[in-house]
């Protein structure tokens, strides 16, 4: 078998991957064993990561893992997700509005109070800074500044940057609010803990499998996901199964998303990268203080807990904010759903003002 081939375009090195996913295995069970919140993906997260940024050499090359990988793994979440659909569920989502309606203005000023921000560093030119400061859309927003003329490594990386500090502060958060661990730290589990049965097995791979497929080719808001949390959603309410994914899969779905997230600062210089931290950790806090801000008014407004509410406007990704919902059993739904709203306002309010900034 050879060492080196191509998935699509990306050149893979067995060796260097296989090494890549035991490192990431490696930090996500020493966090689990250290009861850190969400460990498994952040544990991965983080030993891929500083292995990536301090150039670390697995069989001579830098980590790395395709990012196709992930997306083989990204549906189990949303069919875990949609786990959740019950009539009772239905019924408390038109209890929501306020709190959609409170995205679609929080998105917009989260943007304009973060840009501001960072343009008055002065380590940013307006373009980059526009761009890294979308709190939602990493992809959509990288092409559109790269189409503008900003400085794509450091877009790239503010995009980044937001996502995983988002991902690693909130379980924390969440734990020094209640004073003891959370989710599967604290002893939750995510995903049955028995093994379905063949025909459940059967609904669910279907549910993922169709789901990812027909949400790519509608291009459907993070179709990858939603696809998935919609088609098993519709078998759960239909009767057909009430299964889950087991707990052990969504642990490895953890370590592949930590892990990709992580390789991605391979070859980032230090210096770079301590830049452009600092500038993301400044944006991720004014977008989370102003989040928590909303959590505390609204949560009554939706009957919803206030962390629900706080963790449906956290700037993070849809597949890793859901699955810090399931770790932490709360309102998956509901986050959810606010998460595939804010992917939406957040390109078309960059899109809309980056025409004005272009103008300028």
């Amino acid at each position: 078998m050879p060492l080196t081939f191509h998935i699509g375009r990306t050149e893979v090195h067995l060796p260097t991957v296989l090494l890549t996913l035991a490192l990431g295995t490696a930090g996500g069970l020493v966090a689990q064993a250290a009861h850190v919140p969400l460990a498994l993906l952040l544990g991965s997260l983080l030993a891929v990561g500083a292995a990536s940024v301090f150039g670390v050499k697995l069989a001579g090359r830098l980590p790395a893992l395709p990012q196709d990988v992930r997306l083989v793994f990204v549906p189990v979440i949303g069919v875990a997700i949609g786990g959740a659909f019950t009539p009772d569920i239905l019924r408390e989502a038109a209890l929501w509005w306020p709190s959609l309606v409170a995205l679609a203005l929080f998105i917009p000023v989260a943007h304009w109070i973060g840009f501001k921000a960072l343009s008055a560093t002065g380590q940013l030119d307006p373009v980059t800074a526009f761009f890294g400061t979308a709190p939602g859309g990493l992809l959509e927003t990288v092409q559109m500044g790269e189409e503008m003329g900003a400085d794509v490594p450091m877009l790239t990386m503010l995009q980044f940057m937001r996502l995983i500090l988002t991902i690693v502060l909130v379980p924390i958060f969440f734990a020094w609010m209640t004073g003891h661990a959370v989710g599967s730290a604290g002893g939750a589990s995510m995903g049955a803990r028995e093994v379905p049965g063949l025909q459940d097995v059967g609904i669910l791979l279907a549910a993922g499998v169709i789901g990812a497929v027909l949400g790519r080719r509608t291009r459907i808001p993070a179709g990858i996901i939603t696809g998935p949390v919609l088609m098993s959603g519709a078998a759960h309410l239909a009767g057909l199964t009430a299964a889950l994914p087991p707990g052990w899969l969504i642990g490895v779905t953890q370590v592949v998303i930590g892990t990709t997230l992580g390789v991605r600062f391979a070859g980032v210089a230090p210096r770079a990268f301590v830049v452009a931290l600092r500038l993301a950790a400044l944006n991720v806090a004014l977008t989370m203080a102003l989040a928590g801000l909303i959590a505390v008014g609204l949560a009554p407004l939706v009957h919803e807990p206030r962390a629900a509410v706080f963790l449906a406007f956290a700037p993070g990704g849809l597949a890793e904010m859901s699955l810090i919902a399931l770790s932490l059993q709360i309102s998956v739904l509901y986050v959810t759903t606010h998460h595939v709203l804010r992917i939406v306002l957040a390109v078309t309010v960059a899109q809309v003002f980056s025409r004005r900034l272009k103008k300028r």
